[in-house]
């Protein structure tokens, strides 16, 4: 059952806290601000910090951010036109709950983008940044911080499609993560959904990092077939 409107909008607004400079007037007299609202909407949805089905209250959420209500409402439609969010009339503003398709569409995308990045020269701060999600996901599986191991997931993944060295296409795949860690969200198991790919992200970081594009690149296809089916059977059993 999904949560209350009012317990996922404190619980939401208590993560957004910790996010740099999402309370008070951080927000307020800055161009683009409406972006940066979706931004931070956004980059929680990557953390795991908003679930499938929320309920997004206006009220709260304006308070938290220091924003007006309109502001608030423009970044709701950034995120609506990215399938991140759904409006649903005389009810407000919801996460969207994805369904198996939406999992297939996801990865038939990732695969042409990722596989396709391992293969591209790569940029340094690809590698360092995949290195580092590595780290932490075996930190926190250490710790047994599922929740963590799969935002350290999303984190490598991130890394994957920065080698290419795109800004425009760093910034299309911010949604995509943003929309696949919703779907993790539906797996009843964290530990089932992430454990299985620590070691794979581990072996794709070090054949990136010798060199050998082709090893990596025909290996995250393999990963990817492998997850789509594990993330299909968890989102149906959601």
């Amino acid at each position: 059952m999904a949560a209350s409107p009012s317990i996922a909008a404190s619980t939401l607004i208590e993560h957004l806290g910790d996010l740099p400079g999402a309370r008070g007037s951080f927000l307020l007299d800055r161009p683009s601000t409406a972006e940066r609202v979706a931004d931070r909407l956004r980059e929680s949805m990557v953390r795991g910090e908003i679930q499938p089905g929320w309920q997004m209250a206006e009220q709260q959420l304006t308070a938290a951010l220091g924003v007006s209500r309109n502001t608030l409402r423009e970044a709701f439609q950034i995120l609506i036109g990215e399938r991140l969010l759904t409006r649903e009339p005389h009810r407000g503003v919801f996460v969207r709950r994805l369904v198996a398709d939406d999992v297939r569409d996801i990865y038939a995308f990732r695969m042409l983008v990722e596989s396709g990045a391992l293969a591209h020269p790569v940029q340094l701060r690809g590698l360092a940044e995949m290195r580092a999600a590595v780290t932490e996901g075996q930190s926190a599986a250490r710790r047994r911080l599922w929740h963590d191991v799969g935002t350290a997931d999303v984190r490598f993944h991130m890394g994957v499609t920065t080698l290419v060295g795109s800004a425009r296409l760093d910034r299309v795949m911010r949604s995509v993560f943003a929309e696949l860690r919703l779907a993790f969200q539906l797996g009843p198991d964290p530990r089932a959904l992430h454990e299985p790919f620590l070691s794979l992200n581990a072996d794709i970081c070090a054949l990136a990092e010798r060199g050998d594009s082709a090893a990596a690149s025909a290996q995250m296809r393999a990963y990817l077939v492998a997850a789509q089916e594990i993330i299909v059977a968890a989102v149906d059993a959601g």
